[in-house]
C-alpha cells in the first residue's frame, strides 16, 4: 500500500474491521517512513453497475466519481472524510441490491441528498443546489423551508 503522505509503499496494519453488512473490511495503517496513519478500505468487485444520465447516455458506475463530487459540494464543511465514506459505501450497497445493473443518475444523487440530510443540512443545502441546478435565491428558500418541515 502506497502511503499518501511520502509515497513509501511499506506501511503495517495497526487495526482491521470488518463489516458484515456491507462487506468492507477497514484497514488503519502506519507508514514505516513517516510514521502517518491512513486508513484503506478493501471491497470486492463482484457486479458492474451502470448509470443512465439525464441525457440517456450510459456510463460505468464509479465510486470514485461519487466520491469527489460529494467531497466537492461539501469543500467547505468540516465533514469527516469517514463520513462521506460511509455514505458512498451505503449508496454503493444499496445500487448492489438494486433490482436491476442500470440506476438513474437521479436516483443516486437523491440518495445522495438523503444521506447528507442525515449528516450536515448545510451540506445537504450545498449538494443540492449543485444537483438540482439551483438558479435563484428562492430555491435555496424552498429547500430550507423543506428542511424545516421535516425538522419539525
Amino acid at each position: 500500500m502506497v502511503c499518501p503522505y511520502c509515497g513509501n509503499t511499506n506501511s503495517r496494519v495497526v487495526d482491521k474491521r470488518d463489516n458484515n453488512e456491507t462487506s468492507v473490511t477497514r484497514r488503519r495503517r502506519e507508514c514505516e517512513s513517516c510514521n502517518k496513519r491512513f486508513t484503506t478500505y478493501e471491497r470486492a468487485e463482484a457486479i458492474n453497475l451502470y448509470v443512465v444520465k439525464r441525457s440517456g447516455k450510459i456510463e460505468e458506475f464509479d465510486r470514485e466519481k461519487l466520491k469527489r463530487g460529494i467531497l466537492k459540494a461539501v469543500k467547505k464543511r468540516n465533514i469527516p472524510e469517514e463520513s462521506i465514506e460511509k455514505l458512498v459505501i451505503d449508496i454503493e450497497q444499496k445500487l448492489l441490491n438494486h433490482e436491476s445493473t442500470e440506476i438513474a443518475a437521479q436516483e443516486i444523487g437523491e440518495m445522495v441528498l438523503d444521506g447528507l440530510k442525515e449528516i450536515d443540512k448545510l451540506g445537504y443545502l450545498l449538494f443540492a443546489s449543485v444537483y438540482r441546478d439551483f438558479q435563484s435565491i428562492d430555491d435555496f428558500r424552498k429547500a430550507i423551508r423543506m428542511l424545516e418541515k421535516e425538522i419539525e
